[in-house]
């Protein structure tokens, strides 16, 4: 007897609704908070006022992000539920017309013209709406917006990100806090690199030498600036 084995694969595209935001958050998470508690440093603050202003970070990082991501992508949900609603208008008003226009994607994606009306009309009964979001509009349901995911993996990640240099900056005595904490974000951010492409099927070394280039540019830049406040003022 011949066996037939199932083919499976397994694409990562779905993950784009939350992968993007909670990599966005971690990165924002882990850098904005080692640059705020380094240019503190600098600036010749007291320990305690370093991780005091690296807890305020985290929080109204965390709120801010969650708060960011809701109200952009509640925007792309609403041009989405927009269009959705625009289909339905036309699917009522001039059904024939919609069934050529669906035929006609498919005919152009390939299909003989017979066969496209064909599938055109099977997926029109099955259901309209959801073959012209998907065929026509490019928005099928498992890749539509969704905010409140999407500020919740922000927020969360975000918090996470930003425990790790709050943590090495407050653990560590004064005289290697500021190493202690570069050292910890490198680290974190080239983490965050690897897990992002491994998650999203990318290649890993590439990103993660412009995350730990970019993280380190900008810690570079704000101890930099926090020097120069605390010399002035």
């Amino acid at each position: 007897m011949a066996w037939i084995r199932s083919h499976e694969e397994r694409h990562l595209s779905f993950r784009s609704n939350w992968l993007r935001a909670a990599v966005l958050g971690a990165n924002d998470g882990i850098l904005s908070t080692a640059s705020l508690v380094l240019g503190v440093a600098a600036s010749g603050a007291s320990g305690s006022a370093i991780v005091t202003a690296g807890v305020a970070g985290l929080v109204a990082g965390a709120g801010s992000m969650a708060a960011g991501e809701y109200v952009s992508v509640s925007s792309q949900r609403d041009t989405e539920n927009a269009d959705l609603r625009l289909e339905e208008r036309e699917l009522a008003g001039d059904p024939e017309g919609e069934l050529a226009e669906l035929a006609g994607i498919y005919e152009a994606r390939g299909l003989p013209a017979a066969l496209a009306v064909e599938v055109a009309d099977a997926l029109t009964a099955h259901n309209a709406l959801e073959a012209h979001a998907r065929d026509e509009l490019g928005l099928p349901e498992d890749r539509m917006a969704r905010p409140l995911q999407a500020a919740g993996a922000s927020a969360l990640s975000f918090a996470t990100g930003a425990v790790l240099p709050l943590l090495a900056i407050g653990i560590f005595g004064s005289s290697i806090r500021v190493v202690a904490c570069i050292v910890v974000t490198v680290l974190a951010l080239g983490g965050l690199g690897a897990l992002g492409a491994r998650l999203g099927g990318a290649p890993e070394i590439p990103a993660v030498t412009r995350v730990v280039f970019w993280g380190v540019v900008a810690m570079g830049a704000t101890s930099a600036i926090g020097g120069l406040v605390g010399s002035v003022v």
